[in-house]
């Protein structure tokens, strides 16, 4: 049996940048998205060097990255900020 996907919270942040994105880069921070809420110790975290942080994770693909946070208790991550460099 596989576990459901953890639900996506977005900052008012991360939402705001979200809706300015150009499509293909919208759709590329949904499918990041997606990927992490299936799995999400699967990406890199933050700061390797904080032990405090493991939680706190980034994922990334070409110009656009996410970070987000994992809240284990209630299955759900909250992305904390959105960049896009393009």
């Amino acid at each position: 049996m596989t576990s459901q996907p953890y639900a996506i919270r977005l900052s008012p942040r991360a939402a705001e940048v979200l809706t300015t994105l150009p499509r293909h880069a919208e759709r590329t921070a949904w499918d990041l998205l997606d990927a992490a809420a299936a799995g999400p110790w699967g990406f890199r975290q933050w700061d390797p060097g904080d032990p405090d942080g493991r939680d706190v994770r980034i994922a990334s693909a070409g110009a656009l990255s996410l970070v987000y946070w994992i809240n284990r208790p209630l299955r759900r991550l909250s992305v904390l900020d959105l960049v896009w460099l393009g």
